[in-house]
């Protein structure tokens, strides 16, 4: 079945008319009956404008004026290390370019993410020294702000882990990530 807006409009003014939504002037000229009209609430949610780069490793998010640039950690480390690779170093130095571009100052901070695989103990604390390692590597580059270190382990996933009881390593993927969030120019 067809979903175009035509159709929507069509079902809903027929809704409204069988409902006694319509005003009586629109649903028949002629009679002196008045149909109740209620208002219509919309709730808005925050837009949040995101890119992906091709390779998948980096993607930048936009809410308002906070900006969140995530990297994820198959990028910045050899698996279950916290010592970021010569190409990690590479990519946050783009990264610093972007923050000192379009960063208003004041505070940048650096949050570490895992997936659901380990001990939640184990993976909060290697999320932290991984958040650590960026930050020493940005920390260099970038002058005029205060760096917020967080390690959230797998608390906080960018997408479900496991979908319908099985398991999806892209996803786990995704959510080993290190994000640098910092407050863009207004």
């Amino acid at each position: 079945m067809s979903r175009s807006p035509e159709r929507l409009t069509i079902l809903v003014l027929g809704l409204a008319l069988v409902t006694g939504l319509v005003p009586a002037a629109w649903a028949d000229p002629g009679d002196d009956a008045v149909a109740e009209v209620e208002d219509v609430v919309a709730v808005v949610e925050d837009v949040v404008a995101e890119v992906e780069s091709l390779d998948g490793a980096e993607s930048e998010s936009r809410q308002g004026e906070k900006v969140t640039v995530a990297l994820t950690s198959d990028v910045l480390f050899a698996l279950d290390k916290a010592v970021l690779t010569s190409r990690a170093r590479q990519r946050l130095g783009q990264v610093a370019a972007k923050v000192r571009a379009d960063s208003a100052g004041g505070t940048v901070g650096i949050e570490g993410h895992t997936d659901d695989q380990g001990d939640d103990a184990y993976n909060a604390a290697l999320s932290l020294r991984r958040a650590q390692a960026v930050r020493q590597a940005l920390q260099g580059t970038l002058t005029g702000v205060t760096f917020q270190v967080e390690g959230f382990g797998e608390r906080r996933p960018r997408v479900p882990n496991v979908v319908r009881g099985r398991a999806l390593e892209e996803n786990r993927a995704k959510n080993r990530r290190v994000e640098i969030v910092f407050t863009a120019k207004g």
